[in-house]
Order: C-alpha cells, then structure tokens, then sequence
C-alpha cells in the first residue's frame, strides 16, 4: 500500500462531498498536470490511502482520507464538449487524461493546516513543503504518520 495526497477546491469538491457522494465514491477527475496525471496513471493502486487536502480556501490544509477504489481508467471528462476539463486532442484511442474512483474513509479530527505542516521538521519528504502545485503526490509512509499525529 502506498499513500498520496490529492488536492482539491472544497468549493468545487471536499471531503464533505465526498461523505455524501452515492456509495461515498466519486472519480478523482479533472487532473490535468502530466506528472500528476502520470502518478494516477502508473503509481495509484487500488487499496492505497488518500489525503485530502482542501486548498485556495480560508482553512487550507489535509481534511480527511480517503481510499483508491479502482486502477486507473479514461477520464470521461476529456470526451465531454461541456466539461471544463474537455480536451480536443483525447480520444477514445488514445487517451491522454486518466482517473481512479476513490471512497471516503474518515474525517481527520481536525485539519491539518500547511502552516502547521510546514512548520513540522519531522516532516522531510512531502513535496507540499516544497513546491506546493502539483495535485497528486506521493507522501511517504513516515511523512503520513507525522501529519495523521498531527490531526490527534
């Protein structure tokens, strides 16, 4: 099992909607960041453990788990003429965006601000600390017992 943390707007999707999604399951879709999109597609596996990170918002930082329920598959989006997350290059041959289904596990106890995590020296790996941009990044197992602590 490995362990990521996928950043989302909680004003477009949170952990909230995620507790209230049919089943508590929705497709991480939208994800339009080639190293990101390349995590998804190679890295995710079925059974690994999300963090969910809200971010540009008043509270920012991880609210919750969640759990990869599928392999990566087509995001359907990049075929929709009406989404946002359209991309007139994909095709059905040739997909270029991917996505997983993940399930909401828990709420963390209380949120774990970027603040708090930056601030953290126990914290070494996690690229949050660094660069901060990209969506989906791995955490290593060390870094997630740090902020899970963090949340008690």
């Amino acid at each position: 099992m490995a362990y990521w943390l996928f950043k989302t707007e909680p004003d477009a999707f949170s952990i909230d909607d995620l507790k209230h999604a049919p089943n508590q399951t929705t497709l991480w879709e939208g994800v339009r960041n080639y190293q990101a999109r390349n995590f998804l597609r190679d890295d995710v596996k079925e059974g690994d453990l999300v963090m969910i990170y809200h971010s540009s918002c008043k509270n920012v930082g991880v609210a919750g788990i969640a759990k990869i329920t599928s392999a990566a598959y087509p995001d359907p989006t990049q075929f929709d003429l009406n989404s946002d997350y359209y991309d007139p290059k994909a095709t059905s041959d040739s997909p270029r965006w991917v996505v997983v289904d993940v399930t909401y596990h828990q709420h963390l106890n209380k949120l774990v601000s970027l603040k708090s995590i930056k601030a953290n020296d126990s914290i070494t790996e996690l690229a949050l600390k660094k660069a901060g941009r990209l969506s989906v990044m791995p955490v290593t197992e060390h870094d997630w017992n740090e902020i899970i602590k963090m949340a008690k």
